[in-house]
């Protein structure tokens, strides 16, 4: 499994209390809410040192399912122990930001803790241009990541490279902006905007663009991430826990007897038999996985991620005792 890396790396010793990571978040998927200030990473720290505050539980595993920059905050996941299989089936459901674009600055980075590299007048910004710029950002599109990102350059991230002072230049990636809209402006300063993207797009890296469209440069002034699917961010120093059907509730499921569980384990096919549909589904046009997982139900608890294959459903992933 590929665990996703810090957003920026720890320098130094963080000074950030996390009173929602006190106590120990146990084997699961947890929802959690992330400040501004601290890395995605201090937070998966502050997790570690929680777990490894139960001796019985051995060498805790833990990560992130997807990072958030430190001047941003919002709902940040925390996979424990068997639930970081989940990892890799997390980046295929929306994942919905509010953002604060400030108009006439662009920096190095796209947020508002970078250098600036450019400045150009405002005055020209109008509500009916800015609609007009942001639908064509809609859909599919080439979008080149920031230099201080998680992309990998020859092996390492791209944002060690950017702040040891290396120039950074990454190839354009294909991502999915699935709708967007503005909240509100405050012109020619700011305007204030709402996304929903799929997995692997940078909303830095739309403010960048929107500023050279517009010719006056621009970067993020703030960023929220509100919810991933249907899982809103808890708020600060709130915290939840998901469990069975509340996992992964964009894919198909089938409940398991124990004979059906028996088979499993022992790596054993058993018959598709019936299929329940989503508990949500995705929204209508977001694009969809050619066969994402089917859950493995038994008791109010999942127990597997199933795929089809020529003799019928098997394991591609089992967790022991539920989830």
């Amino acid at each position: 499994m590929t665990k996703p890396m810090p957003d920026h790396p720890p320098d130094h010793r963080s000074d950030f209390a996390f009173p929602e990571l006190v106590e120990p978040l146990g084997p699961g998927l947890h929802l959690l809410h992330k400040p501004v200030g601290p890395t995605s990473f201090e937070m998966l720290q502050a997790a570690l040192a929680a777990e490894r505050s139960v001796p019985a539980r051995g060498r805790p595993r833990l990560c992130h399912g997807g990072a958030l920059d430190p001047f941003a905050h919002g709902l940040l996941l925390m996979l424990v122990g068997p639930a970081t299989r989940l990892f890799e089936h997390l980046h295929a459901v929306p994942k919905v930001y509010e953002a604060t674009v400030r108009w006439g600055i662009e920096t190095d980075n796209g947020d508002p803790l970078g250098q600036p590299t450019f400045s150009g007048g405002t005055s020209t910004l109008t509500p009916a241009r800015l609609d007009e710029a942001l639908a064509s950002f809609v859909g599919w599109q080439e979008q080149t990541p920031p230099a201080t990102s998680n992309k990998r350059v020859d092996g390492e991230r791209a944002y060690v490279r950017a702040h040891r002072g290396e120039k950074v230049e990454l190839p354009p990636s294909r991502v999915y902006l699935h709708e967007a809209r503005w909240l509100g402006h405050d012109l020619p300063r700011t305007s204030r905007l709402r996304v929903s993207v799929r997995g692997g797009f940078y909303v830095r890296a739309l403010a960048r663009d929107l500023g050279r469209l517009m010719g006056c440069g621009a970067h993020l002034a703030a960023l929220r991430r509100t919810a991933i699917g249907p899982w809103p961010d808890p708020g600060p120093g709130e915290r939840a826990t998901l469990h069975g059907r509340d996992i992964l509730p964009w894919a198909s499921s089938r409940v398991l007897d124990d004979n059906e569980v028996g088979e499993l384990r022992r790596d054993r096919p058993i018959p598709p038999a019936t299929l329940y549909p989503p508990d949500w589904p995705l929204p209508v046009g977001f694009p969809t996985e050619p066969q994402g997982p089917i859950r493995g139900l038994q008791r109010q608890k999942l127990l597997f991620l199933l795929t089809p294959g020529e003799e019928g459903l098997g394991a591609i992933a089992s967790f022991r005792g539920g989830l």
